[in-house]
């Protein structure tokens, strides 16, 4: 019998304005994660699934910015975020 795995997620915040690199404000696996992409979901926010990334931010501690090595990861997601937003008109 194969084993489930845990569902992860990771969530991040950043202000163009004060922050000099994204933040992880949220992680974790199982229920959650379940509440975590609840939560995006009844505020709107876009999610991005990404097995790797999820797997590096949750190695990191929660309310500090992202290494300067997952500058590039992190960016393509934002990018995928600000189109969707332009879409849907809330930029």
């Amino acid at each position: 019998m194969k084993k489930k795995k845990l569902k992860k997620a990771a969530a991040l915040s950043y202000d163009h304005g004060s922050d000099t690199a994204p933040l992880v404000v949220a992680k974790g696996q199982g229920k959650i994660a379940e509440k975590i992409i609840g939560i995006a979901n009844a505020n709107n926010i876009p999610l991005h699934e990404d097995r790797n990334l999820v797997q590096v931010l949750d190695a990191l501690d929660l309310n500090r910015e992202i290494p300067s090595e997952l500058y590039r990861a992190v960016a393509e997601v934002l990018v995928f975020v600000y189109k969707l937003n332009r879409e849907y008109g809330k930029m």
